[in-house]
């Protein structure tokens, strides 16, 4: 029984849900999931909790970057080289440096529209659902405001369909189809996202992912293994706690802040708690009443 975190290096032409499937099939194990989604076109790194660390998903920090290649001159109607083209215009014209110009405007906080082709829901139904059936519209789709902290090209290659090669890195909820597009709009010629590939995803990175065939390859030598449940949570603050508080909070109890002298300062909101051998057991949210306990990993029944 595997309880931790594997980060998979997602192959193309699968979905996320498909990757939680196959690695459900290869541990032998059902209790798994997986934090942020991938187009299946998209490959890189995809975080997936294995056993009791799927109750920590929701704490993963939600910073992500991208690898991405845009195309110029073409147009499709999932924002991606894999949907219908609906827009041919070749633009042999366009320069790198017309691209850094507009490119410098998504920099920063913005608003944005998400591709039709997408699992947002709207009036409880799935975007990509409405979209195949053509009963959305531009204007029905909600934008929502994302932030872009790092957007800068990496190459350029010349032609009637020009490419932009950009590095990309943003906060949760951004599509970079919708960069690709927006952008394409900006200059005028119109754009669409011909690859992608995720480079970090909630605390983890290429370094650290793992391809299928290497997962399987462990395991039959019996030397996989996986990542600490606490991976990827090193930003939130840590408490440890005694013996005795440890085992109360386990229990499901609050512990006072009042009796922790070698815990100074101890702030507000989530923190992991440790015990006095520094052993990860689980998440809480210290307030005025104080640490009470919200994923207890190793409970004391």
């Amino acid at each position: 029984m595997f309880n931790g975190f594997i980060s998979i290096d997602k192959p193309p032409e699968i979905t996320a849900h498909d990757c939680v499937s196959k690695l459900r099939k290869l541990l032998k194990q059902k209790k798994i999931g997986h934090g942020g989604t991938l187009d299946p076109m998209a490959t890189g790194v995809l975080p997936i909790a294995v056993g009791n660390a799927t109750r920590l998903l929701r704490f993963l920090p939600d910073g992500k970057a991208y690898d991405a290649k845009i195309r110029f001159g073409i147009v499709t109607n999932t924002d991606d080289i894999t949907g219908d083209v609906i827009s041919d215009r070749p633009c042999p014209h366009l320069t790198l440096a017309e691209v850094e110009q507009a490119l410098a405007c998504f920099q920063g906080k913005i608003i944005q529209r998400p591709p039709a082709f997408s699992a947002i829901q709207v009036n409880g139904k799935r975007l990509y659902d409405l979209a195949r059936k053509g009963e959305i519209t531009e204007s029905d789709i909600p934008t929502r405001s994302v932030e872009i902290t790092e957007i800068r090209s990496l190459g350029w290659t010349t032609g009637d369909y020009p490419e932009l090669d950009v590095a990309i890195a943003c906060g949760g909820g951004t599509y970079i189809r919708s960069i690709a597009r927006d952008l394409g709009e900006k200059l005028g010629c119109g754009a669409t996202l011909s690859a992608l590939r995720r480079t970090l995803s909630n605390g983890f990175d290429l370094n650290s992912s793992l391809s299928f065939e290497q997962v399987d390859a462990m395991l039959r030598s019996h030397s996989l293994e996986i990542l600490a449940s606490d991976r990827g949570l090193h930003f939130l603050p840590k408490v440890i706690l005694k013996e005795e508080d440890s085992k109360r909070w386990r229990m499901g109890q609050t512990v006072s802040r009042k009796s922790f002298p070698y815990n100074e300062d101890i702030p507000s909101g989530y923190v992991r708690i440790c015990d006095a051998e520094q052993n990860f057991l689980g998440i809480s949210e210290v307030n005025d009443n104080g640490i009470q306990p919200i994923v207890v990993l190793y409970p004391i029944n």
